[in-house]
């Protein structure tokens, strides 16, 4: 039986801090607009701020529809599915937010991610959450996490800042979205640190 939870705190964190992959799910306001999920992943690159908020590095190498989303309405979603354990969906309704790596809180944010390889991050998006709830995970899978994929930050740990820049300017759906929503500034902000 599902339940709300007033916080993350506890369990819910133990549970979120577990899985090596969640998901989030966005939409613009327009009825014909596309609805995104996206699987996320990269050990180390979502955080548990505080117990109403968590934060996730946003990377290069796709398209930028969560962020245009979150620009237009600030509506997202994160889900965790339990593929171990007793079986749980957890998921955050949130109030999202595109930090840009040019705006004066990127730095100080950027330090919650120590450890984690963070080679192609253009954004930080925050997630205040709304509503925390979960249910039951009878029809999902038992599935074994082997080990984390090392091509993308493998990939993106090769290029320059620079050489990144370049790379979004020239991807599709990374400065205006599927549906032509501003996403990324573009061109992407300079930055002056690293992650790892």
């Amino acid at each position: 039986m599902g339940k709300l939870y007033e916080r993350i705190d506890g369990r819910i964190r133990a549970f979120i801090e577990d899985q090596p992959v969640f998901f989030t799910a966005s939409a613009p306001l327009a009825a014909d607009g596309h609805v995104n999920v996206s699987p996320k992943g990269r050990a180390g690159t979502l955080v548990v701020l505080d117990d109403m908020t968590l934060a996730y590095l946003d990377f290069g190498g796709s398209t930028a529809e969560t962020v245009a989303h979150i620009r237009e309405n600030g509506r997202v979603t994160l889900m965790w599915c339990a593929f171990t354990g007793p079986p749980k969906v957890l998921r955050v309704h949130g109030d999202g937010e595109a930090v840009f790596r040019d705006d004066p809180r990127w730095a100080e944010l950027i330090t919650r991610f120590e450890g984690a390889d963070g080679a192609a991050a253009r954004a930080i998006v925050v997630v205040r959450a709304r509503r925390v709830s979960d249910s039951c995970g009878f029809a999902v899978p038992f599935m074994e996490y082997r080990e984390e994929r090392t091509q993308h930050a493998e990939y993106f740990g090769r290029k320059t800042d620079e050489e990144f820049a370049a790379y979004c300017e020239k991807k599709d759906h990374v400065g205006v979205s599927l549906d032509g929503l501003p996403a990324l500034p573009l061109p992407l902000p300079a930055r002056g640190d690293r992650v790892g």
